[in-house]
């Protein structure tokens, strides 16, 4: 049995369906509205639980806001699977909460409060030392802040653990925490906002690739929606193609990569089928309208 927590946010994400994105100044009215279950970490979390092999566990290390909004978050996560000893409900605040357009092209535009996810500081970690300890697999996220995020990484990776750093959303890091890092999955704006190099086709990737292996991590998946992902690793340097399908709302389709992938490394997947798997999960979200609905259990792959 392998352990995987994911350490992230969790938001109520409200969703307004558009022609297209507003530019600056612009109001549009929207075809329709709905509350959806999201946050990067929450939706990763998710998709680790509907994918992983019968068995394996999944823990959750967040912090809800004491609303309702949160008691229903927390009973869709146990019926996937999720356990709960990770989830804490802080009074006196409230869950996270994301605005999100989506395009009639399946772009998206999001604003993010963070809520309850500041409250997840390196001393409210303390409390949850054990689940790092004992985890295989951790899996990060920048939504809640980066001190946190940097101690679980180091937590983790001194017990064993093997740990993956999805750089979103974009944010400048000191080089520190790339240290405690195995494998990083940027996109191609958060690529260039740790390298300065722009990532637009396979030679910028690989460019930015060895920029971020001189960090530290020893494998580099740069995503790229459709077209796929960029790996560099020990095993294999190049594209791995996407699959191709018609988007609906691309909301939370690099959370699904990210669980997937772990997912998949977990079972002892050589990297480029990993990422091939993680493609797979990924290229199903983005045929589906919201976040967390949208993920994808194992047997449709």
């Amino acid at each position: 049995m392998s352990r995987l927590v994911i350490l992230g946010s969790a938001n109520a994400d409200h969703v307004m369906s558009l022609d297209y994105l507003p530019a600056p100044g612009q109001t549009l009215m929207s075809r329709d509205y709905r509350l959806e279950h999201g946050g990067k970490g929450a939706n990763q979390a998710v998709a680790c639980a509907r994918l992983r092999q019968p068995g394996n566990r999944v823990d959750f290390i967040c912090h809800l806001g004491a609303d309702a909004i949160a008691d229903q978050m927390t009973q869709s996560w146990c019926d996937d699977g999720i356990h709960p000893e990770g989830i804490t409900k802080v009074e006196g605040m409230s869950t996270g909460t994301a605005m999100i357009f989506v395009g009639a092209d399946g772009e998206n535009s999001i604003g993010v409060s963070l809520g309850a996810n500041a409250s997840l500081t390196t001393q409210a970690l303390e409390q949850h030392q054990m689940l790092l300890v004992n985890a295989d697999w951790l899996l990060v996220q920048l939504e809640t802040p980066t001190t946190t995020v940097a101690q679980a990484l180091k937590s983790a990776k001194k017990h064993g653990a093997n740990t993956l750093l999805n750089p979103a959303p974009a944010t400048v890091l000191g080089t520190e925490i790339y240290r405690w890092v195995d494998i990083i999955t940027p996109n191609e704006t958060e690529a260039e906002t740790i390298t300065g190099i722009e990532v637009c086709d396979e030679s910028t990737a690989k460019l930015a690739a060895q920029m971020l292996h001189q960090l530290g991590p020893e494998t580099v998946i740069i995503t790229l929606g459709s077209r796929g992902a960029y790996l560099s690793c020990a095993e294999f340097e190049g594209m791995v193609g996407g699959v191709d399908v018609k988007p609906i709302d691309t909301v939370g389709a690099g959370d699904t990569f990210n669980g997937a992938l772990m997912v998949a490394l977990s079972e002892d997947m050589a990297m480029r089928d990993a990422v091939e798997f993680a493609n797979r999960a990924a290229a199903i979200a983005v045929t589906r309208p919201g976040a967390q609905r949208s993920i994808p259990y194992r047997h449709e792959l």
